[in-house]
Parts: C-alpha cells; sequence; structure tokens
C-alpha cells in the first residue's frame, strides 16, 4: 500500500459499508481524512469508535449532497481547515427499486440527485481546490449495473451510468491540471446496501458471478487507494470492475 501520510482525503457515506471501509483503509495509510456521512449519527459514531486510535486525523461531517449550497460550504469549511484536498472519493449512493411503471417520480428523482448530482457538486468543488497545485484524484463509486442494467433498478442504473460518462468526460477537462478521474465499479459487495435483497435473489445473483461469491468492502477499498495513489498518474477516464467476473 502507498504511504498517504499528509495528504487530505474526502469520503462520501464514509460511515457505512464500502465507504467505511474506503475510509478505514486510507486512514491506516496516514491520511487525514474527512468522512461525509448523509446523517445516521449512530453509524458516524460506530465509524469514530472503531477507528479511534486514528482520532487525531478524523473529521466526520455530516452533508446532503444533493444540495448545492451544503455541498459548497462543506468545501469551504475543508479549505479554511485543510488548504488542500488530494482525493475525493465520491462514494455515497441509494437504492430505490420498483419496476419503471410503477417507480414514483421521488424515487426516480430521490436517486438522481444523490448519485449523480452530487457526485457533480462534490466533484465541481473538489477540482476547484485541486486545481490550485494542479494536482489531485476524484474516484467515483459506480456499478456494472450501469451497463448491464437489472430490472427494478431504472433510476439506480441511470444514475451509474451517468457517472460514468460525467467520469470520462471531467477526465478530459482536467488532465492538463495532473487531476485524473477515474470509476471503481463494485459489484456484488457482502454490505448492508443489499441486505434489502430476498435470500432468492441473493443466490440468483451469487449464481451470476463467475467466482461465486460476493466481494468484500476491503478489496474495493484496495481497488480505490490504488488509483488514488502516485503510481496510478496515467490512468484516468477509466473504470475499474470489482465484480468477480460478472
Amino acid at each position: 500500500m502507498e504511504d498517504f501520510s499528509g495528504q487530505t482525503v474526502v469520503v462520501s457515506g464514509a460511515t457505512r459499508g464500502i465507504g467505511r471501509a474506503i475510509a478505514g483503509a486510507f486512514l491506516t495509510q496516514g491520511a487525514n481524512v474527512i468522512g461525509v456521512y448523509a446523517g445516521n449519527s449512530q453509524a458516524a459514531r460506530s465509524f469514530s469508535e472503531e477507528f479511534k486510535r486514528y482520532s487525531s486525523q478524523i473529521d466526520l461531517l455530516q452533508c446532503d449532497i444533493s444540495k448545492e449550497i451544503e455541498v459548497t460550504a462543506l468545501f469551504a469549511m475543508i479549505e479554511e481547515r485543510y488548504q488542500s484536498l488530494d482525493v475525493l472519493v465520491n462514494n455515497a449512493g441509494i437504492r430505490r427499486d420498483a419496476v419503471l411503471a410503477l417507480m414514483q417520480s421521488e424515487d426516480w428523482q430521490q436517486v438522481i440527485d444523490i448519485n449523480l448530482t452530487g457526485t457533480y457538486f462534490m466533484a465541481k468543488q473538489a477540482v476547484l481546490l485541486m486545481m490550485q497545485k494542479k494536482y489531485g484524484r476524484i474516484i467515483n463509486i459506480t456499478s456494472p449495473v450501469a451497463h448491464l442494467g437489472f430490472s427494478g433498478q431504472s433510476n439506480y442504473a441511470a444514475s451509474k451510468a451517468g457517472q460514468v460518462a460525467l467520469t470520462k468526460t471531467l477526465a478530459k477537462e482536467v488532465a492538463k491540471k495532473k487531476i485524473t478521474v477515474n470509476c471503481v465499479s463494485p459489484g456484488f459487495i457482502a454490505t448492508d446496501f443489499i441486505n434489502d435483497l430476498s435470500k432468492e435473489q441473493l443466490a440468483t445473483y451469487k449464481k451470476m458471478v463467475p467466482m461465486r461469491r460476493f466481494g468484500t468492502p476491503e478489496e474495493v477499498a484496495d481497488a480505490v487507494l490504488f488509483l488514488s495513489g502516485k503510481r496510478a498518474t496515467y490512468i484516468t477516464g477509466t473504470v475499474l470492475e470489482i465484480d468477480g467476473g460478472l
């Protein structure tokens, strides 16, 4: 693993699941981590307790990333406290599953607002900070659903496909500033994000994976840290699939 000592890292959705593993991995490698969470204070307390040995490196901040005014205030605070930003991981995301014909318009909009528009708001502010020192890493957590499409997930798939398109476009816009922008695309990962699926669905999905198992949050975190490091200087605008061959 690369040493991230002295670097400032922002991770959205940092207190649960994949985000928790990513934030924890950065902490163990010496980074100062700003963990962004939507509102689950119990998960935030649990995160703080688990990583209390790194308390001097942790800033947990509540923010609704779908609201531009909150994201702008968040990054103003980051700039004041840390002066610069090295890595942004856009991990926060939600699902509101239903077949399209029965999907409520508010469920469509909320998924787009958080998963895609939230990525835009966060990346925009991050780029403005990163351009000041002409260095940065932006990692957007997308999904194989972006190109596979699963029944009942038209809103989620659209938001994730949008993240990929945003990534590829932004990568071209900021490449001259030595800022890389990539996606990590986890398949089925053993977190509470899939806990609402039935046993039958889980069994079906597991059979779809050539490795016949779900991935771990730590396996995703390893990929994120690689793309966030100095050894990934020439990798930008790409999607790294972490899906067991899905």
